[in-house]
């Protein structure tokens, strides 16, 4: 069973930044794919972004230029640096891990952020 928590959610400033990480029970180099969604309450659950075992990441166009996905093999977390953030991107984050293109993803329970002033 794969296990994923997310950390580095919190409130910021309209403008500001935040970092998350989702760190896994196993080794991230299990994964094809690892990436983000986001949730606020009485909204559709929103993909972010998500990065490939080859390197090739993907932007939802709402984050795109503001948000970088990337694995760290070191520490073995997969983490979202946010900038710029505006108060449309108050949610929880959640991040989920695929093995293969076929195989299910697996969650972690989020972490919120809020973009206030």
């Amino acid at each position: 069973q794969v296990h994923l928590v997310e950390s580095g959610g919190g409130l910021v400033q309209p403008g500001g930044s935040l970092r998350l990480s989702c760190a896994t029970s196993g080794s991230i180099s299990d994964f094809w794919a690892m990436g983000w969604f986001r949730q606020d309450p009485g909204k559709q659950r929103e993909w972010v972004a998500q990065i490939i075992i080859s390197g090739i990441t993907n932007y939802a166009e709402v984050v795109k230029g503001r948000f970088t996905i990337s694995r760290d093999t070191a520490k073995n977390t997969m983490d979202l640096q946010m900038n710029s953030l505006k108060p449309e991107d108050t949610a929880v984050y959640s991040c989920y891990a695929q093995r293969s293109p076929q195989a299910i993803r697996n969650w972690g329970r989020g972490t919120q952020v809020t973009v206030s002033s």
